[in-house]
């Protein structure tokens, strides 16, 4: 199967190593940045969600409305609008988009964060209103005839929609989450299921975790496997080490000064123990060591106290473009990634990263359908790991 790319799309450029140079919300930037994923290769971007941030909504219309080709993934939290309504304005942007929308359901990890919008519902509450928000959006997607719905969370009598998406039957629906409540919804839910970095080892435990808890729901396929990473490319390997280096130094500074105050998505300061079983596993892998694999490095996630997408991938375009590939030959298909200056690490992971792993992506597809003619297992091709045999490409630039 083909792998896809996401990117993020920043309103501002801020990061956990430079403070934003314009406003929250800088029009302008926000183009630029989807333009850059647009044009290097990549085919959809995240617009996140935080309780203080700008509305992703408005912004990824604003998007979609100026390029032609990238692709939205949405991120929403259910606690901020009655499903009725967010169906509607996801079919809305769908249509604007002309069918280029996914939405990514948040349940919350964080009590105080959720708090600030007025959330009360706890954790395992939070999972289970998740689920009956994401069914009833569904419906509304594909349903013509008026309906009721008398759920444990949401009540309604006699709605439908005069708005429907583009995609038929719907557009996906993306989730994510490491602990058994939210294995248990998203597998029961998801198009999409969202990891954060982790080794190979954890990754293969939580892709068996998913698949579980889909056949559990009784679902013949279970969701598509997503994994994200911070990657750090040099043309060397010393360069992109002494890049990291630095990048760890830049985001420790900041903390130390207290230039930023760092919020995760779940809103818990870097000083405080995060609550989102997440966090706790990066926490704890980056405890047991800094770096696995062919290229995983722990030391970005422990300085931000385990904050989101925070583990590393460090190395040349090729090592980058392998380590990807080892998370591929486990059954992950959509790779996720963000760099520290974000429109010119995009640029740079577009040019020199995606077209490797595309390459050998393409390989094994083509390998895999040779051995199924044949009567060869599919896995065992998927599973085999070959080395690039592409030629070198250099970095016309190191950024730090």
């Amino acid at each position: 199967m083909p792998v896809e790319f996401l990117g993020i799309a920043a309103t501002n450029d801020g990061s956990e190593t430079t403070a934003r140079s314009g406003a929250s919300f800088d029009k302008e930037y926000t183009l630029r940045l989807a333009r850059a994923h647009e044009e290097h290769g990549w085919d959809r971007v995240l617009f996140a969600y935080g309780s203080g941030t700008p509305d992703p909504a408005p912004a990824a219309a604003y998007i979609a409305g100026k390029l032609d080709r990238l692709q939205i993934l949405l991120a929403h939290r259910p606690n901020v609008s009655y499903p009725t309504f967010a169906a509607k304005t996801f079919a809305t942007l769908d249509q604007i988009s002309g069918g280029r929308l996914a939405v990514h359901f948040i349940t919350g990890g964080n009590d105080h964060e959720q708090g600030r919008e007025g959330d009360v519902l706890g954790k395992d509450e939070r999972y289970a209103r998740t689920r009956e928000y994401i069914r009833i959006v569904k419906k509304i997607w594909t349903t013509h005839e008026a309906f009721d719905h008398e759920g444990e969370h949401y009540r309604f009598h006699d709605f439908v929609s005069d708005v429907f998406p583009v995609q038929q039957p719907r557009p996906n629906v993306s989730f994510g989450g490491s602990s058994p409540a939210a294995y248990a919804a998203g597998g029961a839910e998801a198009d999409i299921y969202c990891l954060w970095g982790e080794p190979l080892e954890q990754t293969t435990q939580q892709i068996e975790a998913v698949r579980e808890a889909a056949r559990a729901a009784g679902r013949a396929e279970p969701p598509r496997i997503q994994v994200a990473f911070r990657p750090i490319i040099a043309p060397t390997e010393e360069l992109a080490w002494e890049k990291a280096h630095r990048t760890v130094g830049a985001i420790r500074e900041r903390r130390l000064a207290g230039t930023v105050q760092r919020h995760r998505s779940n809103g818990v300061t870097e000083a405080a123990a995060p609550q989102n079983t997440g966090s706790q596993r990066l926490i704890a892998i980056a405890e047991a060591g800094e770096r696995y694999d062919r290229a995983l490095w722990t030391p970005t996630a422990a300085a931000t106290g385990g904050a989101g997408n925070s583990n590393a991938l460090v190395g040349t375009p090729e090592t980058v473009a392998q380590a990807l590939l080892d998370y591929y030959d486990l059954g992950v298909d959509i790779l996720s990634a963000r760099g520290y200056d974000l429109r010119d690490d995009a640029i740079d992971f577009g040019r020199y990263v995606i077209p490797l792993v595309r390459e050998e992506v393409a390989k094994r597809d083509a390998a895999r359908e040779g051995a199924a003619r044949e009567g060869a297992g599919p896995d065992t091709v998927r599973g085999a790991r070959p080395e690039t045999g592409s030629p070198r490409q250099t970095l016309t630039a190191v950024r730090g």
